[in-house]
């Protein structure tokens, strides 16, 4: 017999990013553990090829396309997953973007385009999330998906790493103003996973003489490692866990 709190049947998940790497692990898990979800992507092919995948796993899914750095975009995108759900029971605000240089060369429109994405977009999506979860009076879950980055030093990838910062900070703050509406706000920190991001890595012998072997799990991480935290924050499970850091890294922040 399965453990019911973990059982999402007629719940409802919104992934941003969700045509890909993390996000589309995540999905996997959240619909073979019984919830509807809207993935959310910029990409048509891949939101078509992730909806497909995750239909055949007898999910109900639905990929719109939509910017998360565009406020009219966001708002325009949940009201219609709101037409094709009906409710937003859990808002998984994961699409990312990076952009590496120097600092003393670093481009300003890098910078912006970084910032946009990651932190402006988690902004505009859990905004329009938790405006939704308090008039629906059920409560809700909010998990952003931050970065190692966020917490050791992430040399030529300061932008990055301000936003993955930022957005533990932001959720820390919402654990705390939205725990009055029952909806808690987590944040899941991954390491190194093989990741359409990290691909350029995978594989590079200096990289993987030297970073990869200190992994103590000695290997990459892949999305569906993320799977299974998706489904216990979304579930009832978590309902007395909020304002945390869940590091997913096979170790390597304890080595």
């Amino acid at each position: 017999m399965s453990f019911s709190a973990f059982d999402l049947t007629g719940k409802v998940a919104l992934i941003t990013g969700g045509n890909s790497g993390i996000g589309l692990g995540m999905a996997k898990g959240l619909v073979q553990a019984g919830a509807d979800v809207c993935i959310w992507g910029t990409n048509l092919d891949k939101n078509t090829h992730a909806e497909e995948m995750l239909q055949a796993l007898g999910g109900n899914v639905k990929a719109l396309q939509c910017d998360v750095s565009n406020e009219q975009a966001v708002e325009n995108a949940f009201e219609k997953t709101l037409e094709l759900f009906g409710k937003v029971d859990s808002c998984f605000a994961n699409a990312g973007a990076g952009g590496s240089a120097n600092f003393q060369n670093f481009p300003t429109e890098i910078w912006k385009r970084v910032l946009s994405i990651n932190l402006d977009g988690t902004f505009f999506t859990f905004r329009a999330a938790a405006k939704h979860m308090i008039e629906h009076g059920n409560g809700g879950r909010l998990i952003a998906t931050s970065s190692l980055s966020a917490i050791d030093g992430a040399a030529q990838n300061e932008a990055y790493a301000a936003t993955k910062g930022a957005v533990i900070s932001m959720v820390r703050g919402l654990a705390v103003e939205l725990a009055r509406h029952g909806i808690t706000a987590n944040t899941i920190i991954p390491g190194w996973i093989d990741t359409p991001m990290t691909a350029p890595r995978v594989g590079e012998e200096v990289f993987e003489t030297k970073v990869m072997k200190r992994v103590p799990l000695r290997r990459w991480g892949q999305p569906e490692d993320f799977a299974g935290i998706a489904v216990y924050l979304a579930s009832e499970a978590s309902a007395y866990q909020t304002g945390e850091d869940f590091i997913i890294d096979g170790g390597y922040s304890r080595f």
